[in-house]
């Protein structure tokens, strides 16, 4: 508990903090590696390298801080780390270390600015929300258990599918030794261990095919350097085993009758194909719409284009649009007079699809610059930020929409 002496050093030592906070979590991080480098192997170190990770916890804090009157603002994102960090593992036990290592790391950058009270401050600050996220990944952690195939922690699976999707994204179906049938909501992700050169790394992929089955799906793209990637796509074979975490993530499918929109670009297709698969299967919903729009480079980098165009003629329901922002020569002369197919998405691809109806639930995901772009179509084209929904994995700042979007997203 915040006493009102403490919640006044907090304010007064805000704006110190904040003009540094970059520095303090700069400084946090080697910090903590050195003194607990048990806990190394739950941070992505790509991330570290460059930064993201960094700037997500700094403006983590300080926004935080800002909202110590305001808790519930501040709703989607504690579900949003929550999530993040049930899927990898972290229990309450890690709050104490890295609360020790953020205070040291304060003390350290501001020097002779700070004292022990406003150390103490800080520290029931950072009690504070510890408290609120272990509380709340207690309850994830209860449903992952209670549900339909449920477990904690990792559980083997063997694959017994790989599934070449396009030229840079291959698709992964694992079975649990049990056999059980799976229940997640359509969107969630997992998360994959292994342990690579004496170090564990754990990566996050979306689930590509709606919940229901005895399976789980995964679709990789080859990323240049990664060494997941890479490994999933070069050394495993059928029968392989890989350590998962149970379906984690709130960038989930909202089950409602408004017309439902999905626009995606490259391997962000993911858990677009899984909502559309739940969509028109087991979570359908009678009279609704859905409208799938997705970005490529090309048909070489197109992942499910066959399969999406299967649902499209099975379902009138259902429409798509497909763009090729790079297409090849061939595509071009094939298409004479379909300019509308590449290119790069404008507000009159999302127009064509949705009319005059603005009443409807937005799914977005692909890279950084095309959410940017999405949203800001969204924004101009009068669509309530509430129903505006993407999943974007470092700093919610760096996507320049507007702060009620920021907030509602």
């Amino acid at each position: 508990m915040i006493s009102a002496e403490q919640r006044t050093l907090i304010d007064a030592t805000l704006p110190a903090v904040e003009a540094v906070a970059f520095e303090i979590t700069s400084t946090f991080y080697p910090l903590m590696f050195d003194r607990y480098p048990q806990v190394l192997n739950y941070f992505n170190q790509a991330n570290q390298v460059k930064g993201t990770q960094r700037h997500a916890l700094a403006n983590a804090v300080i926004t935080y801080a800002k909202n110590l009157d305001r808790l519930e603002q501040l709703g989607e994102r504690v579900s949003l780390i929550a999530h993040k960090h049930c899927s990898l593992g972290i229990l309450p036990e890690h709050y104490p270390i890295v609360g020790e290592c953020l205070l040291a790391a304060i003390a350290q950058v501001l020097g002779d600015a700070v004292n022990d009270q406003i150390i103490d401050a800080w520290g029931a600050a950072y009690q504070q929300l510890a408290n609120i996220l272990i509380s709340a990944e207690r309850d994830i952690y209860d449903e992952h258990l209670n549900r339909k195939g449920g477990w904690v922690g990792f559980k083997r699976f063997r694959v017994i599918e790989k599934i070449k999707e396009s030229e840079v994204i291959t698709s992964f179906v694992l079975q649990a030794e049990d056999q059980l049938m799976i229940d997640f909501e359509p969107g969630q992700y997992i998360t994959v261990l292994k342990t690579f050169d004496g170090l564990e790394h754990r990566r996050n992929y979306s689930l590509s095919d709606a919940p229901g089955r005895n399976t789980l799906k995964i679709s990789v793209k080859r990323e240049p350097g990664g060494i997941w990637s890479n490994y999933l796509h070069d050394d495993v074979t059928l029968g392989d085993s890989l350590e998962v975490s149970a379906p984690s993530g709130d960038f989930t499918l909202r089950q409602n009758p408004k017309p439902l929109l999905l626009v995606t670009a490259g391997v962000g297709i993911t858990p677009a194909i899984s909502m559309l698969n739940a969509a028109v299967g087991e979570h359908r919903i009678e009279g609704r719409e859905i409208h799938f729009v997705h970005c490529a480079r090309n048909g070489d980098h197109h992942a499910f284009g066959a399969h999406v165009e299967a649902i499209t003629q099975a379902h009138s329901e259902v429409s798509k649009t497909i763009l090729y922002s790079n297409p090849t020569e061939a595509e071009l002369k094939g298409n004479p007079g379909r300019s509308d197919a590449f290119g790069f998405l404008k507000s009159s691809h999302l127009e064509a699809h949705l009319g005059n109806n603005r009443d409807v639930e937005v799914y977005i995901l692909g890279p950084k610059p095309f959410m940017q772009c999405v949203l800001n179509l969204a924004s101009e084209l009068g669509i309530d930020p509430a129903q505006v929904h993407f999943e974007f994995f470092g700093p919610l700042e760096e996507l320049q929409v507007n702060t009620q979007q920021m907030e509602a997203a």
